[in-house]
């Protein structure tokens, strides 16, 4: 299915209660997300939460155990056709060591129906990145724009990306994600950016998937996220009306003083509360550690799956 042939309604990636079982244990249970066409969609979670292999999933690599995905209306397939619409990257970004870098444009050129060679050539220049050597002689920084360079020539239209920014410094991650922002503006591309690093990929995401013991806690727009999460103070004491009436994510106290983050407040709490705006890494936070925790989410996960459309 070409670009111009996807409804515009329709989600980029969809998956429904999709699971995959490994032995005795889950890798991912009962996932349910939608990613909307044109995001950059961020899917968090801590080590071991089911990023690697909702990633694998999407892309084919692996098959589910329970529920169903589909990638721009199709079930992934081992397919020409479904593997030159979705781009994948590892995070140990799997290059030839020994090629240089106009060697791998060059067979990704010759490999890809799609290519786009001047783009490749035109990021890759604009960031002084050297045609001639070897890719083990490169920083680490640069080989991570060569592989995000050949993943975005191949001109997919869903790239997913598996940590690819985990073993970069600081400087080199701003960098990559800049690069990766310029690439997606303005070319209908839905990225999937798997990553720990809530604050470097903030500024660049527009969508949010949170993974926690394996299961799905959060799946929305930031937006939508920020806009229906508050943050009250006020003083403390036995359970209130505001702990009655609103959802709960997480509940702090001091001696005199208690803090909640609840979801969808309503009317004026009275005098003695006071209300704030809740930013994302506090929200973010709050459900991915009582995820970790192993009990029950006390709101309940949150996934506002009718959203659709990046803006960015």
């Amino acid at each position: 299915m070409s670009r111009a042939a996807q409804p515009e309604t329709a989600p980029a990636v969809e998956a429904v209660g999709l699971g995959k079982h490994y032995g005795h244990s889950w890798g991912l249970q009962d996932c349910s997300v939608q990613v909307p066409k044109g995001a950059i969609s961020a899917l968090l979670g801590p080590n071991g939460s089911g990023k690697t292999t909702l990633l694998r999933m999407v892309a084919g690599f692996a098959t589910a155990s329970a529920g169903s995905v589909r990638v721009l209306g199709r079930a992934p397939a081992q397919s020409e056709e479904f593997l030159a619409s979705v781009g994948y990257l590892a995070q140990e970004m799997p290059l030839y060591r020994r090629l240089n870098v106009a060697e791998h444009l060059e067979l990704g050129r010759r490999l890809n129906r799609r290519w786009d060679d001047g783009a490749a050539r035109g990021r890759l220049t604009a960031l002084r990145v050297p045609f001639d050597r070897p890719v083990a002689t490169l920083s680490g920084g640069q080989r991570a724009q060569v592989a995000l360079a050949l993943a975005v020539a191949k001109t997919p239209d869903v790239l997913l990306l598996d940590e690819p920014v985990a073993a970069l410094d600081p400087l080199a991650r701003a960098e990559f994600l800049a690069s990766l922002a310029a690439a997606a503006a303005g070319t209908g591309l839905t990225v999937l950016l798997s990553s720990h690093l809530l604050r470097d990929v903030e500024q660049v995401c527009d969508h949010v998937v949170l993974l926690a013991s394996s299961r799905v806690q959060l799946c929305a727009t930031t937006e939508a996220l920020v806009s229906c999460h508050k943050v009250l103070l006020g003083p403390r004491r036995g359970p209130s009306g505001c702990e009655r009436s609103f959802d709960v994510v997480r509940a702090t106290h001091t001696e005199r003083q208690s803090r909640l983050l609840v979801r969808s407040p309503g009317p004026a709490l009275g005098p003695s509360w006071e209300v704030f705006e809740a930013d994302l890494e506090e929200i973010v936070l709050a459900y991915m550690g009582q995820g970790r925790d192993g009990g029950a989410i006390a709101a309940g996960p949150l996934s506002l799956l009718s959203t659709t459309g990046g803006a960015r």
